[in-house]
């Protein structure tokens, strides 16, 4: 049944009763309305490692737990009274949880249980939205994927309809998780996100097209908004080991778009002016590779170009799984392929790594990771190219769910930042 209060009320009129010999007076009603909602919170993702007190504190849980207060305030540097007072902040909202059945024999007194992330009761909503593929997953408060799908990205209509109708996707897959209480939502993309969560996406065509508040209608959730490859840098920085976060690293990305981001002291890089392009880099002279002479990067190591080299090539595959499919069955062609976009990638990622010169290189994306025969090739070029001799070079812990860990990432990202803050959205 609906309530009156939900639907505005129609004005009225009624006769209040007048003084003996004096005419009724008509008096109109105030019209009484529905409260208007409120504007959904929309942020872009700043993907970094907080420094406030809830947040240290919170990800200690995450990183260490179940942890004990004193062990909290030594790791974090914090005064014990500080740790304290967040962790009561942080039990009251639910967001960790204390672990009495740990408690060491004969310890008196609260500060003797420890804590750790609530794992049970919470999840993020994430949406990678790809070029050709959009993966939506659910996440706990570990960063862990609970559950995920993938749906071709549509291709009819608006931006804003496209958008609207992967929101309504993201909506009923997260009505699936039934007694579970939903935070937030991220969504990662490629192009230039601005504040609003308004996307430039020129691959796609898309210029001010409004993801976070079409997203945020859609699932009614509070809704970060980050460029994909950023996204995938802060999903490392997430796991990283605590000891390497002052640390800073270059994160290659390839598949079907190539892209890179750079994380200094714990903080994901990003330009005013949008992520770095290096689609348009040249990659020289090519075998296999690159049948129409572009002579550009993305054209020639995408996997839109791998399939049109493997066309040109006189090969019957129609999809990049069915090509290293056949290069594992015995293909020559197929596997040099593979083979050759390995190569051109080592050479980029090599070039690019003598620019900026970090303390680490991690690969992702599934070019580098979905076929793995072709990992030594990017190696021996990378080190032939650089002239750093001693580069540490390593692939993505998240491998072939980068896309969606990135999209976690973002999801997590205001609750990761200001815990206190992001559930003050949500309640």
């Amino acid at each position: 049944m609906t309530s009156t209060l939900s639907r505005p009320l129609p004005a009225s009129t009624v006769e209040i009763p007048a003084p003996s010999g004096v005419a009724a007076l008509p008096v109109r009603r105030a019209t009484r309305t529905a409260p208007k909602a409120p504007a959904p919170h929309i942020a872009t993702a700043g993907l970094q490692l907080s420094t406030k007190a809830a947040a240290l504190v919170l990800r200690t849980a995450r990183v260490s737990g179940p942890v004990f207060r004193d062990d909290a305030a030594a790791a974090t540097g914090l005064s014990i009274s500080t740790v304290n007072r967040q962790v009561s902040a942080l039990l009251k909202v639910g967001v960790i949880r204390e672990r009495a059945d740990l408690t060491p024999p004969g310890a008196v007194g609260r500060p003797r249980v420890p804590f750790e992330i609530n794992t049970a009761g919470f999840l993020t909503v994430g949406i990678h939205i790809g070029y050709k593929s959009t993966s939506i997953t659910t996440h706990d408060l570990m960063h862990r994927v609970v559950g995920a799908i993938a749906i071709p990205t549509p291709q009819d209509g608006t931006p804003e309809e496209v958008v609207a109708s992967i929101g309504a996707s993201a909506r009923r897959f997260a009505d699936r998780w039934v007694g579970k209480r939903l935070l937030w939502a991220g969504v990662a993309m490629g192009g230039r996100v601005v504040d609003g969560g308004e996307v430039d996406h020129p691959r796609l065509g898309w210029t001010g097209v409004p993801v976070g508040r079409i997203i945020a209608e859609s699932v009614g959730l509070p809704v970060s908004v980050a460029s994909h490859v950023e996204a995938m840098a802060a999903a490392e920085l997430v796991v990283n080991n605590p000891a390497e976060q002052n640390q800073n690293f270059l994160y290659f990305y390839a598949r079907e778009t190539a892209g890179i981001a750079f994380s200094v002291d714990g903080t994901v890089h990003t330009p005013a002016a949008g992520p770095p392009t290096i689609g348009h880099f040249p990659t020289g002279a090519t075998r296999l590779l690159d049948p129409e002479s572009t002579g550009r990067l993305e054209e020639t190591v995408s996997d839109s170009g791998i399939l049109e080299a493997a066309a040109a090539a006189g090969l019957d595959v129609t999809s990049i799984d069915e090509l290293r499919a056949a290069a594992r069955t015995g293909d020559a062609v197929a596997h040099d392929i593979l083979v050759e976009r390995a190569e051109v990638l080592g050479r980029t990622v090599a070039l690019i790594s003598d620019i900026f010169n970090p303390d680490h290189v991690i690969l992702g994306g599934q070019a580098f990771t979905d076929y793995p025969e072709a990992l030594p090739s990017v190696s021996k070029a990378l080190r032939a190219t650089s002239v750093a001799t001693q580069r540490d070079v390593r692939v993505a812990r998240s491998a072939i769910t980068v896309q969606q860990k990135a999209a976690g990432a973002v999801a997590l990202d205001a609750i990761y930042a200001d815990p206190l803050e992001a559930l003050s959205h949500t309640l």
